[in-house]
């Protein structure tokens, strides 16, 4: 089983999304995020992630071509007001639109509080994930 989290940036949500999914896919799932248009790892999003005991730092923005298509089975967009990317081939698609944290405005406290929102919403929404056929 691969599953792969697709947005615009591949720079905050999907981000977070492949680091806490890692930590809690079952042995042999595979585990990628992706961009139609990759920018670079927000700072924001590992912080968010290391307050819950997640080191990403060793992930970066990547494109779709990059990922393993064949190993993929499973789509996960997370777009919520921009146009989703799209993934081709035969997998199950999932989507779960979700407000881009690295938009958010405001002062350090409010656009943290923007990623922690985001990162608690996919922590609670991928464990479901695995235990679905």
């Amino acid at each position: 089983m691969g599953v792969l989290f697709l947005c615009v940036a591949n720079s905050a949500r999907s981000q977070m999304a492949e680091a806490l999914a890692r930590k809690s896919a079952p042995p042999g799932v595979r585990v990628f995020s992706a961009g139609s248009a990759p920018t670079a790892l927000s700072p924001l999003a590992l912080r968010v992630l290391a307050e819950v005991g997640i080191d990403a730092s060793d992930q970066r923005a990547k494109g779709i071509a990059e990922i393993p298509a064949a190993e993929v089975d499973t789509v996960v967009t997370l777009c919520a007001e921009e146009v989703c990317p799209t993934f081709p081939g035969p997998v199950r698609r999932l989507h779960w639109p979700l407000p881009d944290p690295a938009v958010a405005s405001g002062d350090e406290a409010d656009r943290l509080a923007a990623f922690r929102a985001a990162r608690d919403e996919l922590a609670s929404r991928i464990p479901g994930l695995f235990d679905s056929p």
